[in-house]
């Protein structure tokens, strides 16, 4: 099925420097109105500032996506505000970027329900957003996770449970969606992502990290991909791995 030409609003959940918004960059310039979702609306405006200067029509809705209420909120206002949602994008960043999880041999009960509380506002969402799209017959849910859902990366502790509860949701989603007009897939992605939290932090902390090197990926590179997947719907997931020799 070919995506449809009409205006479209892309919601990105999970604004941020890097990801988010090449997302929110590379879905406007296919003429989408974007919506961003993100728990800190002080960098909205800077974001807002920079689609606008691209030509792309877009609104802010601070929102942390582990409050289901204001998640549920923010969408609530991003259907009054642009109508149909025809694409979300799921890829919240850490609630601190410079935590380390334990090994996964350290991993207990309460670190995996932390790691699997960023898997629900996704169901959330999703669950806000499908029925619509069903009803239209068309629509898009991509998700962004962790390569330790595939590669085994024991240093990733408990996140490596969330990024491939995820992973699976994503692609079983796909399989349940593709005769019924509405696409879901996955960006599987293993590095540090350019431009974002993580990767500044690295960059910042280069001289205590003893100058390790980390693979790094271009979000606009990652943002490509979405769209890619989004437009051809002939697979459900795009995999990265900067840590490949």
């Amino acid at each position: 099925m070919e995506v449809p030409t009409m205006t479209a609003t892309t919601v990105v959940i999970g604004a941020g420097p890097g990801l988010g918004m090449s997302i929110a960059h590379r879905f406007g310039r296919e003429g989408h109105a974007i919506a961003l979702i993100s728990r800190n609306g002080d960098r909205h405006p800077g974001y807002l500032a920079s689609l606008a200067s691209a030509g792309i029509e877009a609104t802010s809705h601070p929102a942390d996506v582990r409050d289901r209420d204001a998640l549920l909120g923010a969408l609530d206002e991003i259907t009054a505000r642009h109508g149909a949602v025809d694409v979300v994008y799921y890829g919240p960043g850490a609630a601190d970027p410079a935590a380390r999880p334990a090994p996964i041999t350290e991993t207990d009960v309460p670190a995996a329900q932390e790691a699997m509380s960023w898997v629900y506002p996704a169901i959330d969402a999703v669950r806000a957003v499908l029925p619509g799209m069903l009803e239209r017959g068309h629509g898009g849910l991509l998700f962004a996770g962790g390569l330790s859902s595939v590669v085994p990366l024991p240093m990733i502790g408990n996140l490596a449970l969330s990024s491939a509860a995820l992973r699976n949701y994503a692609i079983t989603l796909h399989a349940a969606l593709a005769d019924q007009g509405v696409y879901a897939g996955t960006l599987t992605i293993g590095g540090l992502i350019e431009r974002g939290d993580i990767h500044r932090m690295f960059l910042a902390e280069s001289d205590r990290l003893g100058g390790a090197a980390v693979g790094t990926l271009n979000p606009d590179d990652l943002a490509d991909a979405a769209w890619d997947l989004y437009k051809n719907r002939d697979r459900a997931e795009a995999t990265f791995n900067a840590f490949a020799s």
